[in-house]
């Protein structure tokens, strides 16, 4: 008999109800692709959320095995990349979504969309930071390509509690910037400041209806929440300023004036970082290893084994994860 391992799977009856349930397949159940990793660490992101409580049409195959990151070892490859042993991590790409994820012992997957792991993380590492935290630094890149430096002053981070904010705000700050931290969490300003926030904000402060244009606080800003918010941190960008936007936490609309455009010359910076190209991954994965502490990773990120993949998945969408959700898969 082959061997087995556990995975979710995500199921949809003729009347579209989804179903979520624990199962055990074989390689032979994967889908197609010219590596087969062990998964040795994943995570539960706000969009693995989404697609196991059924919140957004994130999964668009039925069944699916959910989970959009992966960090593990190559069991088997036919690719020239990638032999067997090698570490490598994989984010986006549809998997999760098209392609069957990371909730599973193994993920068979097109070698292509696979990175190195850096020599200095770990698997667990790796997924500390994982698909947020990818995000984060693609954001990052963005801003430092536009000429935001920590010499323009400060920089806003929303949604500074979550997964993408929390790597966001620990990455700035160690880089140099005056990070703005926002958040509609209170308890989390001791958590946040010891990620380096400079300034701790109320959500409610940038969560209502925008003005075109609001006094200049931040010569720029990353974005994980869309809508009204996003429309206030463009308001109140400064001249020559840019936001990097990467979210909708709280809606896929943006009510927002072309003001801050016209007369200011903010730029708006949208981040994709499920097609991103491979250099630019690899870019943002260099960049991880050595600007992030890797001791902070501890501070900003718990860990689940696989029986708490779908418990968190419900916590992250009802707003109740601080950080990083990593899960264990060994």
């Amino acid at each position: 008999m082959p061997d087995t391992f556990k995975a979710i799977l995500i199921s949809r009856d003729e009347e579209k109800k989804q179903s979520v349930a624990v199962t055990e397949l074989t390689d032979a159940d994967l889908m197609e692709g010219d590596v087969t990793v062990a998964v040795e660490a994943t995570t539960v992101n706000y969009k693995d959320g989404l697609a196991i409580t059924g919140k957004a049409p994130v999964v668009r195959r039925f069944p699916l095995v959910p989970g959009i990151d992966f960090a593990g070892t190559v069991i088997q490859s036919v690719h020239p990349d990638w032999k067997e042993g090698d570490k490598v991590i994989l984010n986006g790409w549809g998997v999760g979504e098209t392609h069957y994820g990371a909730y599973a012992g193994h993920a068979r997957v097109n070698g292509d969309w696979l990175v190195p792991l850096p020599e200095s993380m770990t698997a667990h590492q790796a997924m500390a930071v994982g698909t947020a935290g990818y995000t984060a630094m693609l954001c990052i890149l963005a801003l430092e390509r536009h000429g935001i430096t920590p010499t323009r002053g400060p920089v806003v981070v929303t949604g500074a509690a979550g997964g993408v904010g929390s790597v966001a705000v620990s990455i700035l700050s160690r880089l140099g910037y005056h990070v703005v931290a926002s958040t509609g969490r209170a308890a989390e300003e001791t958590y946040l400041r010891d990620l380096g926030a400079a300034e701790i904000i109320a959500r409610d402060e940038l969560s209502g209806p925008a003005k075109p244009l609001n006094k200049e606080r931040w010569a720029g800003g990353i974005d994980a929440v869309g809508s009204h918010t996003l429309a206030n941190v463009l308001s109140m960008t400064s001249y020559g300023g840019a936001v990097a936007a990467c979210g909708l936490a709280q809606g896929m609309d943006l009510p927002a004036s072309v003001a801050p455009f016209i007369l200011r010359g903010v730029s708006l910076l949208g981040i994709d970082s499920v097609m991103a190209p491979k250099p630019i991954r690899i870019e943002a994965w260099r960049r991880i290893a050595s600007d992030l502490d890797h001791a902070k990773l501890a501070a900003l990120s718990t860990t689940v084994g696989f029986d708490g993949i779908v418990q968190a998945a419900h916590d992250i969408v009802e707003g109740r994860v601080r950080g990083r959700i990593v899960v264990d898969m060994e």
